[in-house]
């Protein structure tokens, strides 16, 4: 075979997504672990453990081309298991965020929530989709390979009702883009918010703060929150206010200014409600880039709202998968989902999923560079 021929057969196989499998470690319960390695031509490697669904790693290329990982993480499974709190990474569920006083009334009925910290339940309850090992099964189709992680959550599971098949699918393309769509239904009218909570560091995990990472959110308006971080119910104009990301400005900006809503999150720990054209499936939610790299996040979504938080809680105690300590705003997370409180705010848009339907949600990563 000619070297150009040899040259030509290596690119084709490289430009086919892959994907791969080993054995990680073992949960708690004693079920193994495995992370699946997907990737294509364009750069982009991601890695995903069965324990929590989570996003383990992400490797996309800088504008000369050289990948690194870009969300934080831990090298092996316990770091998720015993530091588990940030949620790095992780499929977030039942209940994304926060519902206040761990309860809420559907139906007439009302359902008592599992709680950590403070009165509301947190991202699904003492034991959500986070710590559960998911059953895996993946698939190639043309130019993408997806990996589809399944769950049944059985009916009373951390307080909520109805039993609850979920699946997620990860997706590659030939492009730098990692897609994750979400698919759920039940057998009793429930409440249902899915996330995933990768925190992003485009100038690479560990590298240091996301100050100066330039952000823009497509969201005319905010939801402010009260002392226990619950929405206060209020829809309020971003505009003149340091909320307002509509266009490019770096997170750092006004983070320090004094405005109460950022003292009282000790940073940036909002929900955005997104501006939707009118029947239009997925929406640009948000941009995010780093100038010293050239990396380049662009996230579409179906959902209606966007969580900015910016690991104003990380203190440097914890240790990444780059042997480097995360320090106070080592990352930034982004995640597409319903408003927080919705079961308790019939002004919100509903998260009531009932039998016979299906919960359907969809979030694009696209990386480019600049």
């Amino acid at each position: 075979m000619t070297d150009v021929r040899r040259a030509n057969r290596i690119e084709r196989l490289r430009s086919v997504p892959a994907i791969s499998c080993r054995q990680f470690g073992w949960s708690p319960s004693g079920a193994q672990v495995h992370l699946y390695t997907l990737r294509n031509s364009a750069g982009l490697t991601a890695r995903i453990m069965t324990y929590g669904g989570i996003l383990q790693s992400l490797e996309v290329p800088d504008r000369d081309g050289t990948s690194e990982n870009v969300t934080l993480g831990f090298s092996d499974v316990d770091g998720y298991v015993h530091d588990g709190e940030p949620y790095f990474g992780a499929l977030i569920g039942r209940y994304a965020n926060r519902i206040a006083g761990a309860r809420f009334v559907l139906d007439g009925r009302e359902f008592k929530l599992t709680h950590k910290r403070g009165a509301a339940c947190l991202h699904g309850g003492v034991r959500g989709f986070d710590k559960h090992v998911w059953s895996a099964d993946w698939w190639r189709s043309g130019d993408e390979v997806s990996l589809v992680l399944s769950h049944r959550s059985p009916a009373g599971d951390q307080g909520f009702p109805g039993s609850l098949r979920t699946e997620v699918t990860y997706t590659v393309t030939s492009e730098p883009e990692l897609r994750i769509e979400y698919r759920a239904g039940t057998d009793e009218p429930t409440v249902l918010n899915l996330t995933n909570h990768a925190y992003f560091n485009l100038g690479g995990e560990g590298s240091g703060d996301v100050l100066g990472h330039e952000l823009t959110i497509h969201a005319d308006r905010y939801l402010p929150i009260d002392s226990n971080m619950i929405p206060t119910g209020e829809l309020v104009a971003v505009g003149g206010t340091p909320m307002d990301f509509r266009r490019p400005r770096s997170i750092g900006e006004r983070i320090a200014d004094g405005y109460d809503q950022l003292v009282l999150a000790h940073g940036y720990d909002h929900n955005f409600v997104l501006n939707r054209p009118e029947a239009s499936p997925l929406a640009p939610a948000a941009s995010l880039l780093d100038p010293r790299s050239g990396r380049l996040l662009e996230i579409q979504t179906s959902e209606p709202g966007i969580q900015l938080y910016v690991g104003n809680l990380l203190d440097g105690t914890l240790v990444g998968t780059s042997g480097k300590r995360y320090q106070r705003f080592a990352g930034v997370a982004l995640e597409t989902q319903h408003f927080p409180d919705s079961p308790n705010q019939a002004h919100f848009p509903s998260t009531v999923l009932r039998p016979g339907e299906t919960y359907k949600s969809i979030t694009r990563l696209l990386f480019s560079s600049q």
